[in-house]
């Protein structure tokens, strides 16, 4: 009887204890009246339940209104190379239909990656330092000169609107212009971070080095006395408009058909002269849609995010999506 007496009291002080020390999992209804959720309440999985975590290699909850599952996902808040809306390299683009190729660009000139109404996002090749215009505002992002590389320094650069940016180091460390405005976040102590742009987009970056391995395979000819710091960028959209253009943004058009041809090693996609821009912050290519005050109809966004798909499981990755390279 007192066996029996005792393992019910364990029992009910292990059911306490996991109550007390659950953690309530983040919720969010979905707002925007065009998204395939719209006011549908989506609650984080109990494996990931909070949108951040003070382990950086944790993975978070991420919320896609704009995908038709209406699930939150748990993710890294890392660069992943290997999935749509990946640019890395010197650069290697997949697009958001899932096909690897690269961009027959021009070293030190600027291109635009993506360019809607009310987004333009440019980089300089090669290293990729990016270059962000929204609304009435500019945003700059690059990887700073090093002879030799050290985890322990930070090598990333920011401004905003013209002014640099001084973001402390150390995971979670986040500077923001107000409240709904862009937001930088470091996702680890240096060296990464997401750049949210509220209902527009994520952005996630790696500062990495050119390594002997990847100079001597890619001949970059790096010198003895830089290790290349560059960027690892991998985007994620929310509602872009059919009509987006731009070198990564070409991809993500409903009926857009990729020129690269299947089996081709190295596939090299053309259009410098339709996207070249004057200078990292320019909107001025031939091909370029953005306006400070840009805005598009409601029903002229795509309904799916396809840069939350992940390839690196297999050739199909759900949503009905084939990932292709």
């Amino acid at each position: 009887m007192e066996i029996l007496s005792s393992n019910c009291l364990l029992i009910i002080l292990l059911c306490f204890v996991a109550g007390v020390t659950q953690i309530d999992a983040e919720s969010r209804t979905c707002t925007n009246r065009s998204s395939p959720c719209f006011l549908k309440r989506i609650t984080c999985p109990t494996e990931c339940p909070t949108s951040s975590s003070t382990n950086s290699k944790a993975k978070v909850c991420y919320i896609n209104c704009n995908s038709p599952l209406c699930q939150a996902e748990c993710k890294n808040r890392k660069a992943n190379c290997n999935s749509p809306g990946a640019a890395c390299l010197d650069p290697r683009f997949i697009g958001g239909d899932g096909i690897v190729f690269y961009f027959h660009g021009k070293r030190n000139e600027h291109f635009s990656l993506v360019s809607d109404l009310n987004l333009q996002i440019n980089a300089r090749f090669i290293g990729l330092p990016l270059g962000i215009l929204v609304d009435s505002h500019t945003f700059s992002l690059e990887a700073t000169r090093a002879v030799a590389w050290d985890d322990e320094i930070d090598h990333l650069k920011f401004s905003y609107d013209g002014k640099e940016l001084d973001i402390p180091e150390g995971h979670l460390s986040a500077w923001n212009f107000s409240e709904n405005d862009l937001k930088v976040e470091r996702t680890s102590n240096r060296n990464s971070v997401v750049v949210t742009l509220p209902e527009i987009a994520e952005i996630l970056v790696n500062v990495v080095p050119i390594t002997k391995e990847d100079d001597r395979i890619h001949n970059y000819q790096i010198p003895s006395d830089d290790c290349f710091a560059h960027l690892e960028v991998q985007f994620r959209f929310f509602g872009l408009s059919s009509k987006v253009e731009g070198v990564l943004g070409q991809t993500y058009q409903p009926d857009f058909e990729n020129p690269v041809k299947p089996g081709v090693a190295m596939p090299v996609v053309g259009g410098e002269d339709k996207y070249r821009t004057t200078s990292l912050l320019s909107a001025d290519c031939r091909s370029c849609l953005f306006s400070p005050a840009g805005v598009f109809d409601q029903k002229d966004t795509l309904i799916m995010d396809y840069g939350t798909l992940d390839c690196t499981g297999g050739a199909t990755s759900g949503m009905g999506i084939v990932c292709r390279k």
